[in-house]
């Protein structure tokens, strides 16, 4: 697992966060049955996996076949309002731990890969506003392409940090760096997007805490 996770509960100190829309929990509190919303018995809601990738990694992504992810922190934006709720995101840690190897859902390739640790898992309850966050979290790296589009740099975003499509890649299946200022890119089109219009449901950003911190910001913003 990773280092420090600012703002992570677990067990009685999670009852502290119950008026908090976003409930950031720690992936090892999940496994021992002690994170705030007792995933086993989870209420429905939407979520959101914050991965570590430590080094920039090329592989497969089910149908969207190969693509280059630059070293950074990735957040996958999901919802669970079926009968196991957010009990769904220990099916993502155990996954990420090694301890499950189906890859069914885009995310599992990345979840899965030998360079990726599972950071935290940010939920929030009751609350179904996937495609709205998936949507807030890449915002300004959306703006930042359409700039670039007018006349802007031919470079990636700001950064000019893009990666290089893999041998047999399209446009689509490349991961691209976030934007200097640390704001959520998309790095993948049609990542965990199958069932509907988002550009993507992934973001990346330059580390771990500036992506939890996107997360619980932009959940916040969405959830009265």
């Amino acid at each position: 697992m990773c280092g420090e996770r600012a703002e992570q509960t677990s067990g009685a100190d999670a009852h502290d966060t119950r008026d908090d829309p976003a409930v950031v929990l720690d992936p090892d509190a999940i496994a021992a049955g002690a994170d705030g919303l007792g995933i086993g018995d989870a209420p429905p809601g939407t979520y959101a996996l914050v991965f570590e990738l430590d080094a920039d990694a090329t592989f497969t992504v089910g149908a969207l076949g190969a693509a280059t992810f630059p070293a950074g922190a990735y957040a996958y934006v999901g919802s669970a309002f079926g009968s196991n709720g957010l009990g769904r995101v220990d099916r993502h840690r155990r996954v990420a731990a090694g301890d499950h190897d189906v890859t069914h859902w885009h995310v599992d390739y990345l979840g899965s890969h030998p360079e990726t640790s599972l950071d935290a898992v940010v939920a929030a309850p009751h609350a179904d506003v996937e495609c709205r966050l998936a949507a807030a979290l890449t915002a300004a790296r959306t703006a930042s392409d359409g700039a670039s589009d007018h006349g802007g740099s031919a470079s990636d975003g700001a950064s000019g940090h893009g990666a290089t499509a893999p041998a047999g890649s399209s446009d689509r299946g490349t991961a691209t760096q976030s934007d200097r200022n640390g704001a959520a890119a998309a790095p993948l089109e049609g990542f965990g997007a199958s069932d509907c219009d988002c550009r993507t449901h992934l973001a990346l950003a330059p580390d771990a805490r500036t992506l939890r911190s996107a997360v619980v910001g932009a959940l916040r913003e969405l959830v009265e």
